[in-house]
């Protein structure tokens, strides 16, 4: 069906997979058919079903694969034994912010079309975005076991907390709430990890003189 051998097939799927990410964007996955991808691919429109049974797998695919490099950007980021849990999740921020500075197209159709889509796409993969809220709330929970975090707020809740914060302000990006400079990229790592940890930990972080 492709015509070709090795990494050929794996380009093509490629750039269908990146002409999705600009047409899902653009104008939402529901109002897109299989031919608009395949037009922006500038491919065949049966190639398309060579690789992907559906736009429905496509979006599936895009989520799948983002998704897990962040959940095991989150596992690398909790092996540094040598940093606080502060320090961890705002590696954690960073990587997420910094997803949506250098691929917001994807992010939009990610937080748009399947985390926020709580009756289609949202349910079906609840069981992975759960896994980034547990991931998280293994480096709170080890903050609430050594005493630098409250014991009364669950860890589970304060993931649930810390996550939802960050995917509201990628939100407000992709729907033009907040500037989307780069100064505010890095600005916003900061401030959701000082209004989140500021309520976790069971002293201040600094003390004045």
């Amino acid at each position: 069906m492709g015509g070709r051998a090795g990494n050929g097939g794996v380009d093509k799927r490629r750039m269908i997979l990146d002409a999705a990410i600009r047409v899902f964007a653009r104008r939402g996955f529901h109002s897109c058919r299989v031919s608009d991808v395949a037009d922006e691919a500038g491919v065949a429109y049966g190639l398309v079903y060579h690789y992907f049974d559906s736009k429905e797998e496509i979006l599936n695919t895009l989520f799948t694969e983002r998704w897990q490099l962040m959940l095991d950007a989150i596992v690398d980021i909790d092996k540094q034994d040598d940093q606080s849990a502060r320090e961890k999740l705002y590696g954690v921020a960073s990587f997420i912010v910094d997803s949506y500075r250098y691929e917001p197209d994807l992010m939009k159709v990610i937080i748009v079309e399947v985390t926020r889509a709580a009756n289609s796409f949202g349910r079906d993969h609840l069981g992975k975005i759960r896994e980034a809220y547990d991931l998280i709330a293994v480096i709170v929970e080890g903050a609430r076991q050594d005493g630098s975090f409250k014991s009364d707020i669950s860890a589970d809740f304060a993931a649930m907390c810390f996550y939802g914060a960050i995917e509201q302000l990628l939100s407000g990006w992709i729907f033009g709430l907040l500037p989307a400079t780069e100064e505010e990229f890095e600005k916003a790592k900061g401030l959701v990890v000082e209004t989140i940890c500021g309520g976790l930990e069971s002293a201040p972080a600094t003390v004045s003189g």
